[in-house]
């Protein structure tokens, strides 16, 4: 049982690291972290502001002292754990990256939060403690590690802090839709006055929930945003915005953290776009045919949606 835990989200970058051998690199949870013992891939948290594909050169430094790039983007989950022993549940989004060696010296860490770094072979990482994430990348069966609580908790959907600056903070991970039809026309929708970036055309999506995993948040989404039920087709991309001083309904500035998975949908039955949260973030949305996709100008777009549209050649 995990009563009363505290529940908190991050989101983390992590690396898939493989060497001439086919051996991949994978670190050791130390006594100091929530599973010692326990081997992941290299990695963690992304710092507010910060571009994941930095944080996961930044943090595979740190872990096994090489310096890597990154060469494409794996795969995006989330998981929840329960830390009973610091009275508090962690929903993690996932941002999994292949990444190559470009040098340095493989070594360990004293009184770090991972204290190893090894070149494990597949067969030989099948037999050691390993994060359920971490199995998953390998494509090995997830291990029972981690504890997780009883039920996702409340958990509020936006989440403002004050930061070190005094000014309110939010870092939000969500993932949107690239969505067409048979007929080629894409999805797109229009943000509501009063939510940045008001007027522009927009990606079907959103945030996602607590304990919720990024696909099946998305399909639901749209679905409630636009009356569209959508089969997931691949990862396009991931894309990470800020504005350090965003202004929306809350009427404050906030510095604000976006990282965005958007992914390619197909709506196989198309219907007359509706949206369901009337007075939300959304204010309409249409089919476009490519001509009127290709007739909006830059400054009609929010920034996630011309990015993901030229991930997915549109």
């Amino acid at each position: 049982m995990t009563p009363a835990l505290e529940p908190l989200r991050r989101i983390a970058a992590y690396a898939v690291v493989s060497d001439s051998d086919g051996q991949v690199l994978l670190v050791r949870a130390s006594p100091r972290s929530g599973t010692p013992g326990v081997w992941s891939l290299p990695g963690g948290a992304v710092d507010h502001g910060e571009d994941p594909n930095h944080t996961v050169v930044r943090e595979t430094a740190a872990e096994t002292g090489l310096s890597v790039a990154v060469t494409g983007l794996r795969d995006v989950l989330a998981d929840m754990r329960a830390l009973p022993h610091r009275g508090i549940t962690i929903h993690t989004d996932r941002l999994i990256y292949d990444v190559i060696v470009r040098g340095g010296t493989l070594c360990d860490r004293v009184g770090q939060p991972t204290d190893l770094a090894r070149w494990q072979s597949v067969g030989a990482a099948k037999g050691l403690p390993l994060r359920p994430f971490t199995a998953s990348a390998l494509g090995l069966p997830p291990d029972a590690v981690d504890v997780r609580p009883d039920e996702a908790p409340d958990f509020p959907s936006f989440y403002a802090v004050p930061g070190p600056d005094g000014l309110h903070r939010a870092q939000r991970f969500a993932a949107y839709a690239v969505a067409t039809d048979p007929a080629g026309r894409v999805l797109l929708t229009r943000v509501a006055d009063g939510y940045p970036g008001a007027g522009c055309w927009h990606l079907p999506g959103g945030g996602t929930d607590y304990g919720e995993q990024p696909g099946a948040a998305l399909i639901r989404e749209l679905l409630e945003e636009t009356g569209q039920r959508g089969r997931l087709v691949e990862l396009l991309g991931v894309a990470s915005h800020r504005d350090a001083a965003s202004l929306g309904p809350e009427g404050y500035p906030i510095d604000w953290h976006g990282v965005r998975a958007f992914y390619r949908v197909v709506v196989e039955a198309p219907a007359p776009p509706s949206v369901g949260d009337v007075g939300g973030s959304t204010s309409e949305a249409r089919w476009f045919g490519r001509d009127e996709l290709y007739a909006l100008a830059a400054h009609e777009l929010t920034e996630v949606t011309a990015e993901a549209m030229r991930a997915a050649r549109l």
